[in-house]
């Protein structure tokens, strides 16, 4: 395996051969950081709702062997059963796979009507005390059956959780990653989740490798990004770019969503068949993308299998 950023870029023997060749890419916009324990990238399968996606998931990821550092689900921990959730922390327990369950309600489960509106109003975040309230009841909930992930789209319950871990009431080794539905669009924005608790902020799909590099100028924080992103969030496929992205914002989670494809939140048996199904598909999806890594001589860099602390980040205080 070679490293990320001495990657062959798509096409170009070819194109330089043609007299179309690009500029060499300058060293200034790669980022300098990287997970601990080394390693710029790691992988994630989004949208695992539950035991039975998980074992499809975890059969297709051997047969195709996709390494897997982070398995998440988007329905919400009150959506499974104890049972579930601890059937879930076992499976990926044995294969030493980090699981991340999404906390609580949201907005747009909500009876607020301006998530509906062209504006979309609140969007995704915690309506009221008694909504926060949900989303702090399935954290605790969670970590006491041993999820040591949780999937946050509400800077208040970011801010909450954080204080909860750092309190004693959730382990403090609970790490807790932004949701892609909420995710920043400036590096300021970006230093500000770092700062409210975030080990992991998901980032729209359709930022350019430009806003990366500005966001590596602020922070180490690990990002998270689709590299195809369901029809919900956009619906892009950035296969091709997936070398320059891991060189513009590493510390990175490659995340193998699924376009085309109907949304399945909340999840229940009535949807189960597609579940299972897309399940397949994005390992295959991830198999897809890291093959064209090898292609092009940037398969290198991946982080350890079973790593997944974010490192030092910067905090503001919590109060008393």
């Amino acid at each position: 395996m070679t490293d990320a950023s001495a990657a062959r870029r798509p096409g170009e023997p070819a194109l330089a051969a043609l007299g179309l060749g690009a500029p060499d890419p300058s060293p200034a916009d790669a980022s300098p950081h990287s997970f601990p324990g080394g390693g710029r990238w790691r992988t994630e399968i989004p949208s695992c709702e539950g035991p039975e996606a998980l074992a499809v998931v975890l059969k297709e990821a051997s047969r195709l062997d996709v390494p897997i550092h982070r398995i998440s689900q988007g329905s919400g921990v009150w959506m499974l059963t104890d049972a579930e959730i601890t059937e879930m922390v076992e499976a990926t327990g044995e294969r030493d796979i980090e699981l991340c369950l999404f906390t609580g309600p949201r907005g747009t489960w909500d009876i607020g009507g301006s998530t509906r509106t062209d504006s979309r109003g609140a969007g995704l975040r915690a309506r009221g005390h008694d909504s926060v309230a949900g989303c702090v009841e399935d954290a605790v909930r969670a970590t006491e059956l041993g999820v040591k992930c949780l999937l946050v789209a509400d800077e208040g319950v970011l801010w909450t959780l954080h204080r909860a871990r750092a309190a004693g009431i959730i382990p403090a080794d609970t790490t807790l990653k932004v949701s892609a539905l909420i995710g920043p669009v400036n590096p300021a924005a970006y230093a500000v989740y770092e700062q409210l608790g975030a080990d992991s902020i998901n980032v729209p799909s359709d930022l350019t490798l430009d806003h990366l590099t500005e966001i590596r100028r602020v922070s180490a924080a690990p990002m998270d990004m689709y590299i195809e992103a369901p029809d919900d969030l956009g619906g892009y496929v950035r296969m091709y770019e997936v070398a320059e992205l891991i060189r513009r914002g590493a510390p990175l989670y490659l995340k193998f969503g699924l376009s085309k494809t109907p949304g399945i939140y909340p999840y229940g048996h009535h949807l189960r068949e597609l579940t299972l199904s897309t399940a397949k598909e994005r390992v295959r999806r991830g198999r897809l993308a890291l093959d064209l890594l090898a292609r092009h001589g940037a398969d290198g860099d991946m982080a350890p299998l079973g790593t997944r602390l974010p490192g030092e980040l910067r905090r503001f205080g919590t109060p008393s």
